[in-house]
């Protein structure tokens, strides 16, 4: 356990939790750099077979820690590139393990995005997913623009990351299985157990057979970072932080 994640091994799976539910689980640089271990300490570790990545009941996680996150780009606008955001992504990018991700309410921003590198979700009935990158005069990170219209298709996801609707389990085109909420967790470990239970390296190989390679995935997370860095120091992204701390104080 390291501040706002929880890490633990159970069987041959490994269950990273995020913790922080006064803050809806918003991701801090401590907890990037923590999801970031946990998913880089399994991938040679022969015991751990299956990841699961969990935000608890109620919440998956509100995404960036928006004060975290401005505190860093602000003093150094290239921060954002070399964040630990990026480095949790390329940990993901990288990862030869099935994950499995648990998606009960909602998953904002990097909630979202993360889950197109997990290989199976399970979301609850009440789970929703936004990217409102757009509606902070940003675009989108995590090589989301690579993944979303490879999985969802381009019209679904022009919807989520240009126009920054939110979607909802049922439409959202990336859920494998919806379940009663506060049962995702219990169900990804059914799942993760069926996994375990297959031929590893058969998994192995089948598994990165349908991905995309790595640094295919890395390439675009660096364009997406850079031009994410450029977009925090636009008239329009300060004038939308602006507004949107203004919210916040009323």
């Amino acid at each position: 356990m390291t501040g706002h994640l929880i890490v633990s091994d159970e069987a041959a799976t490994r269950v990273i939790t995020m913790r922080r539910p006064e803050k809806k689980n918003a991701i801090t640089e401590e907890m990037y750099r923590a999801m970031s271990d946990a998913v880089d300490t399994a991938q040679n570790n022969p015991n751990i077979r299956c990841l699961i990545i969990t935000g608890g009941s109620g919440v998956f996680t509100a995404g960036h820690d928006v004060e975290d996150f401005l505190k860093q780009g602000t003093a150094n606008p290239d921060a954002v590139r070399t964040s630990g955001a990026v480095k949790f992504l390329y940990s993901l990018a990288h990862n030869v393990k099935p994950i499995i991700a648990a998606v009960d309410g909602v998953a904002i921003g990097i909630g979202t995005t993360m889950l197109f590198h997990c290989d199976y979700v399970l979301a609850s009935s009440t789970a929703t997913f936004s990217t409102p990158f757009i509606h902070l005069g940003l675009v989108p990170e995590g090589a989301s623009s690579l993944l979303m219209p490879r999985t969802m298709g381009h019209q679904r996801a022009f919807e989520m990351l240009v126009m920054g609707r939110t979607m909802d389990a049922r439409v959202a085109g990336f859920v494998n299985a919806v379940v009663a909420p506060g049962h995702t967790e219990a169900e990804a470990r059914k799942v993760a157990r069926e996994i375990c239970a297959l031929p590893a390296e058969a998994v192995a190989i089948a598994r990165k057979l349908i991905k995309l390679p790595p640094e295919d995935m890395t390439r675009r997370i660096d364009q997406e970072a850079h031009l994410f860095s450029e977009r925090m120091r636009s008239k329009e992204a300060v004038s939308a932080f602006k507004a949107f701390f203004a919210r916040k104080q009323n």
